[in-house]
């Protein structure tokens, strides 16, 4: 059985990523993509689904992990009545294909080891051939997928599996490492993970040196961003939303999503958080992903792409996988790939005149694209659409949907009037005024005080918690008062706030979930913006006390189980982090840049740069 989900760590390559377990089980690795099918997938099943186990033979191992600082290399330490080890656990980030290294170093005494490397390719249902190399490795190959084994130990064949002992003293180090290559290829030459090592640490420690925040919450701040870096596909730019697909929004439930592909949603708080805390390149290849992708005929723009940009992302079932602690279906693609979502317009528009605004574009880059999408959405938003939940019930006018289709139209008019771009504007400004006063009318509720979900139901939620930080009314309007007064009055279980009650909006699925963690943090920019500061801290360090004991969350927490539950980690959660921690600071807040209305504070390219955020 799979490990709570708090109890696995993240380490990656910048490609791809593995999910290593608390025991010293890799229980889910994708090669050579983040996108591509695993070969470990113990995580959705059993050990027999494929795993890599290197773990004391004590099962009463005392057991402590952390990254090494500013790094994404995991040390986890195991303290035994005869001894004390460390396991180190890292993928090297500067190759052209993946390689995970684990180093197993005795501390004191003398400590029993035992290994055990189950390969199975195809989300594990692929066995492959094992073969024994001259230099000794082992080659594992079925179909495309090739992986190879360097062990410093003698390994056997046990019942589809490789199985050794070994003991390692104070002062003695056992490496191992395990190589990804396509089977038509030639093997790859055996590697040196010590060598290997001391690069990565390098590496890391190079980029997080480039990081500009500091203050109270530095330290929660760096990590997200460590993590953000590592769901980043380096040859693209593009930022996956998890790193895993399947694991539950409800435990033994159906909603069980993919999350390796890459949301437009996500754009403007990626830029912004990227670029507030000193990462413009990484903003820069973002903004250029997210150019590529969409680039075409404005009617076939998508809410999400593959992390090059791919557009076919269909929903598979997969029927021999039982799922985490019997969640099922396990999906891979995403069915919402295909859906109508308006707000992704308002996002693209925002994310490119942020963009501009931070200096990492020339100006009129994307423009031409951008008055195409601008011309198409003229005749769309006045439609119903799935939104930003990708509900599975069918269209509605949803009101977050017509706020952002505002946005598109305000951004691109503040970047024809800013930076001298030729465009419609007067028709813009008549759009933007039509669907805001649109939107005042029909996703407005007097009776609630509130915004609502859609036009003409009573419910609300969380997204219209992002009606002031978009800009669309001012923290001081009533309506935005009374707005979060209903999400806290409807929406709040524990302290933590829920997408919206899935017992009483249908959404297509069977209700329960558990609270998702970037609306609360949302929640956070609202009290600020509201000047509730000392609510927001208490909710914000409420947060942080969720992440598990590595700094890392996942989408969602379950408070009746007290556990982390969806895809794990979350960009979302994590960029959300960032972005709050920001606006609890004193520079650079998002909540503020999103409206044009910060105090000489844009988030600025270098040679252009603001103070550095206090976060």
């Amino acid at each position: 059985m799979a490990l709570p989900i708090e109890d696995y760590a993240l380490i990656g390559d910048c490609l791809t990523a593995a999910l290593v377990g608390r025991d010293g089980s890799i229980d889910w690795l994708c090669a050579p993509r983040f996108d591509s099918p695993a070969c470990f997938a113990a995580i959705l099943g059993t050990p027999d689904n494929g795993r890599w186990l290197i773990a004391p033979a004590d099962p009463n191992a005392r057991i402590t992990r952390r990254y090494l600082p500013d790094t994404l290399i995991l040390e986890t330490r195991f303290e035994t009545k005869t001894g004390i080890a460390t396991l180190t656990d890292f993928m090297f980030p500067q190759e052209s294909r993946p390689h995970l290294m684990r180093l197993v170093a005795g501390v004191s005494g003398a400590v029993d080891f035992a290994t055990e490397f189950v390969v199975r390719f195809g989300y594990g249902e692929e066995v492959p051939w094992v073969t024994t190399m001259a230099d000794r490795r082992l080659r594992a190959v079925a179909g495309p997928n090739k992986l190879i084994l360097q062990s410093a130990i003698e390994l056997r064949g046990e019942n589809l599996r490789t199985k050794g002992e070994f003991t390692v003293n104070q002062g003695e180090t056992v490496p191992f490492a395990l190589t990804y290559a396509e089977s038509f290829l030639p093997d790859p030459p055996p590697i040196d993970p010590q060598k290997l090592l001391k690069e990565t640490e390098q590496f890391w420690h190079d980029w997080s040196s480039k990081c500009i925040v500091s203050g109270r919450y530095e330290d929660a701040v760096r990590r997200s961003l460590i993590t953000l870096k590592a769901m980043t596909f380096a040859p693209t730019g593009g930022v996956v939303a998890a790193t895993t697909t399947s694991l539950p929004e409800q435990f033994g439930g159906p909603r069980n999503w993919d999350y390796r592909y890459c949301w437009l949603r996500d754009a403007t708080l990626t830029l912004l958080a990227l670029m507030n805390t000193g990462y413009y390149d990484e903003a820069h290849a973002w903004r250029e992903w997210l150019l590529r992708a969409v680039a075409g005929s404005p009617n076939q723009m998508q809410i999400m792409y593959g992390i090059a940009g791919e557009r076919r992302l269909y929903e598979v079932e997969l029927p021999w996988l039982p799922g985490y602690e019997k969640s099922a279906p396990v999906r891979i693609g995403n069915g919402a790939h295909q859906q109508t979502q308006i707000d992704v317009y308002g996002e693209l528009a925002d994310a490119l005149h942020q963009a501009r605004k931070g200096g990492i574009a020339p100006e009129k880059s994307g423009w031409e694209l951008q008055l195409e999408i601008l011309h198409h959405l003229e005749g769309q938003w006045q439609k119903p659409d799935e939104g930003i939940w990708e509900v599975r019930s069918g269209p509605q006018h949803f009101t977050y949907s017509k706020v952002m289709a505002w946005v598109a139209f305000d951004r691109s008019i503040k970047s024809a009037e800013r930076f001298k771009l030729s465009g419609p504007v007067e028709r813009w400004h008549d759009i933007r005024k039509t669907i805001h006063a649109e939107v005042c009318q029909k996703g407005y509720d007097k009776g609630l005080n509130s915004f609502v979900r859609a036009y003409g139901t009573k419910e609300v939620d969380a997204s219209l918690l992002l009606l002031c930080p978009v800009g669309f009314l001012p923290a001081d309007d009533p309506r935005i008062a009374g707005t979060v007064a209903q999400v806290e009055k409807t929406l709040m279980k524990d302290g933590l706030v829920q997408r919206y009650d899935t017992a009483k909006s249908n959404d297509g699925l069977p209700p329960g979930e558990g609270m998702f963690l970037a609306c609360s943090f949302w929640l956070v920019d609202a009290y600020v913006a509201m000047g509730r500061h000392d609510d927001a801290v208490k909710l914000f360090e409420r947060l942080l006390n969720l992440r598990n004991d590595l700094g890392l969350l996942s989408e969602e927490y379950d408070t009746n189980a007290k556990r982390l539950c969806g895809n794990f980690p979350q960009a979302f959660s994590h960029l959300a982090l960032v972005n709050s921690a920001c606006n609890l600071g004193r520079d650079g807040r998002p909540v503020e840049q999103r409206t044009d209305c910060e105090p000489g504070s844009d988030a600025k390219a270098p040679g252009k740069q603001a103070a550095a955020p206090t976060a």
